[in-house]
């Protein structure tokens, strides 16, 4: 049985635009159906939703963010990919973090404010989700590559992540050249080391791993991280 995937709305948000498509519709099974979980939770707090946030240089459609939405979406979240103004444009150079920060808020203002959200950012999108996480009321966020050291005698961006506020998975491949954040349990920030990958998760021939793995791996661990916290109670959704 082949399962239909539900069609893409694109909205247009303070000059980004928003790419929304609906979870896959969960069976609901003879156990979940008698506790009436699954069919209270989308009644009373709508649809679990994620949304992803590109990096400086590239859209929400490089390989670990569409194998995520991929993921996420078989899992029954909703997710909505959201490219920037800057990209819309056509142009190359990114809107400052006040601009970026601004049309993340108003993507989540288009979706309803959402009460089961997550956040998934690579690189610069990890940026705007730790800064933004507590105002648009996301219970977690996933960092996929995040920056920490700029280039040049810049501070590090360490005190940024640790003040997310929420729950953050760093997935940081192990040759990133922007440096690896430290994990603060009490935070609540985990950091996964991704072997033999880079900040964009791409290996080199000779680092012996298929760049399809390495993906996966990535995607697999994000996914079923915001699974959890976007499906469960907000103060339960823990690990």
């Amino acid at each position: 049985m082949t399962t239909k995937t539900p069609p893409e709305t694109v909205l247009s948000v303070d000059g980004g635009a928003l790419f929304v498509v609906p979870g896959v519709e969960r069976p609901v099974t003879a156990g979940s159906e008698a506790s009436g979980r699954s069919l209270s939770a989308e009644a009373v707090d709508g649809p679990p939703v994620v949304v992803l946030l590109h990096g400086a240089g590239s859209g929400t459609q490089t390989p670990v963010l569409l194998r995520l939405a991929e993921r996420l979406g078989d899992a029954g979240v909703t997710v909505a990919r959201l490219e920037m103004p800057y990209r819309v444009a056509g142009r190359k150079a990114p809107d400052r973090a006040a601009r970026l920060d601004s049309v993340l808020t108003a993507a989540v203002e288009a979706l309803g404010r959402p009460s089961r959200l997550a956040l998934a950012g690579a690189s610069m999108g990890s940026r705007v989700a730790v800064r933004t996480a507590r105002q648009v009321g996301a219970r977690g966020v996933v960092a996929l590559g995040f920056p920490l050291n700029p280039p040049g005698d810049r501070p590090s961006r360490q005190d940024e992540l640790s003040g997310a506020g929420v729950p953050v998975l760093v997935l940081q491949g192990e040759r990133d050249s922007f440096g690896r954040p430290r994990a603060d349990p009490a935070r609540e920030i985990q950091v996964v080391v991704i072997a033999r990958a880079d900040h964009s998760f791409k290996v080199r021939v000779r680092d012996g791993r298929p760049a399809t793995e390495v993906v996966d791996e990535a995607a697999g661990l994000a996914s079923d991280w915001l699974a959890r916290r976007v499906h469960g109670h907000p103060d339960g959704a823990r690990g």
